[in-house]
This record gives C-alpha cells, sequence and structure tokens, in this order.
C-alpha cells in the first residue's frame, strides 16, 4: 500500500476508492521510527507514505487574532482544532523557495495542507517578532505559528 503527497490511498497501485475502506485503514495507521505502518492485533504491515498520511481540505475559521480558532478536516473526514494538540509546522520546499504546511493530527501523523487552504491561511497572516526577529505567520488559539521570515516575502506583500 501506498499513501500519495496529495492523501490519496493506493493499494497494488490502484487509488482505493472506497472513503469508508481508506477511513478504515487510516484508524490503525502508526508511525514508529519514521516508518508507516497498519497495525492491527494481529498484523503489522508496512506501507509507503510519499510525504504526509493525511490530506487537510477543508478549514474552517472563527474569531480574529490571538483568539483565532481554526479547524481543519482530513481527507479521511477527521476534523482537529490547529493548537497545542494540533500545531501547525511550515517546512521549506525542496528545490522551490516554497513552503509545505503540515498539521498535527495524532500520534506522530500529520496533515500536508492543500495549497488552496495553505493560501487561505497565508491571507490570515501577520509580521510578529519571534525570538528577536520580525517572522510571518498567523495566531491561532492564542500561538503565533511562523512560516518564514518576514525579510523574505516583504517584496511579495
Amino acid at each position: 500500500m501506498r499513501i500519495a503527497a496529495d492523501g490519496t490511498w493506493f493499494y497494488m497501485k490502484t487509488p482505493i476508492g472506497r472513503p469508508a475502506l481508506v477511513k478504515l485503514f487510516s484508524s490503525v495507521l502508526k508511525r514508529e521510527d519514521d516508518k508507516y505502518y497498519l497495525v492491527t492485533p494481529v498484523e503489522k504491515v508496512g506501507i509507503t507514505v510519499d510525504d504526509a498520511p493525511f490530506a487537510a481540505v477543508e478549514m474552517r475559521v472563527s474569531g480574529s487574532g490571538t483568539t483565532r480558532a481554526i479547524a481543519l478536516r482530513t481527507q479521511t473526514e477527521e476534523w482537529v482544532e490547529v493548537g497545542p494538540d494540533h500545531p501547525l509546522r511550515f517546512e521549506k520546499e525542496a528545490g522551490t523557495d516554497g513552503l509545505k504546511p503540515y498539521v498535527h493530527v495524532r500520534r506522530e501523523l500529520w496533515a500536508r495542507v492543500s495549497r488552496a487552504l495553505f493560501h487561505d491561511l497565508a491571507n490570515l497572516g501577520e509580521v510578529r517578532p519571534v525570538d528577536g526577529a520580525a517572522w510571518f505567520g498567523l495566531y491561532a488559539a492564542g500561538t503565533f505559528y511562523p512560516m518564514v521570515p518576514a525579510a523574505e516575502i516583504e517584496g511579495l506583500m
């Protein structure tokens, strides 16, 4: 089995078309030492994950500023609210100047935030000091999530 970078699950190189089956498999997905497994009481099967096992495909925002609440839905219908248990992280994309955004789902499993939602998150962004430097990022549940140093985006704004 394989999970593509866009969150599509494959079995024997064929996409799994039944969302209920993907949801079932995702419920027994575990990560151990940077490897992924489907773990049931009777077996443990390795699975290939191209990037992140989940994709964040829908977003709800309420409030503003430091009290803003952001909830993200994965392709498996799991909602997570950004905060201490479900932080955001942003990584530089290899070979480009772009960023890859992620949200923690559970047990060391992350969802890559879709490009469309990333644009929505960036629209909520602002510049704030972090360790004495200006960073562009966004607030959710009282926490500032830095994306990039503000100097890197000044020409874009």
